[in-house]
């Protein structure tokens, strides 16, 4: 079974992602793209009748620990390694501009 990418569709596609090819490009991603379809159609020729579906193929568990609420530090701990703070909050250098 053969899928032929024609060089209309690899233009139509080149199109919706703004990207230009020329008509040699056209050609030569036209039989690329053919050559990687057939590949694929070869899978649909591998009998999977009896191989059960994979959903996890690691047997992995969840090795992350519980998430537990902890004490942390105070605002005042916080805003005292802060370089500089200014009514409870951090204070940083302006970045869209001079404030009027």
């Amino acid at each position: 079974m053969t899928n032929k990418i024609d060089t209309d569709m690899v233009k139509h596609v080149a199109n919706l992602v703004r990207l230009g090819i020329s008509e040699e490009e056209a050609q030569t991603f036209s039989g690329q793209f053919s050559s990687i379809i057939d590949y694929f159609n070869m899978l649909n020729e591998v009998d999977t009748e009896n191989v059960p579906p994979a959903s996890d193929t690691t047997n992995n568990t969840n090795v992350l620990r519980e998430d537990v609420a902890e004490p942390s530090m105070s605002r005042v701990e916080f805003l005292d390694n802060a370089p500089q703070s200014e009514r409870g909050y951090i204070k940083v250098p302006t970045v869209l501009g001079d404030e009027s």
